[in-house]
């Protein structure tokens, strides 16, 4: 899997330098799932997707909704296992994040984010 970079340049924050990309139906589906935790400065971006679900997993995750200039329009923090995000015609990927990291980096609605390939 891809490893990306994703960054708010505005507010000068890194978000995570060890972000997967999925992004075929494969690592689409199973994204998170049987991963015990998350680590801060790690996540995935799953891209297109426009909602996601917590069903089988084991810990909590931030999520964050981006429209297709990769611009914040939904959060959800602290998403809990067998949850389910809302599904909207305006997110076009999601961020799935560390539990805590959209406050930790001040992630808002309307930020945008720059994402950059690792290596």
């Amino acid at each position: 899997m891809k490893q990306l970079t994703v960054t708010i340049p505005a507010k000068s924050v890194t978000i995570g330098s060890r972000i997967g990309l999925a992004n075929t139906s494969p690592t689409r589906f199973l994204g998170l799932m049987g991963k015990k935790s998350l680590e801060p400065g790690s996540g995935i971006l799953i891209r297109p997707s426009s909602g996601v679900h917590t069903m089988f997993m084991r810990f909590a995750i931030d999520v964050v909704g981006l429209d297709r200039q990769m611009r914040v329009v939904r959060i959800w923090p602290r998403l809990r296992p067998w949850r389910l995000t809302s599904v909207s015609l305006k997110v076009q990927s999601v961020l799935e994040l560390a539990p805590g990291q959209i406050e930790q980096c001040g992630i808002e609605p309307g930020d945008q984010l720059a994402v950059q390939e690792n290596g």
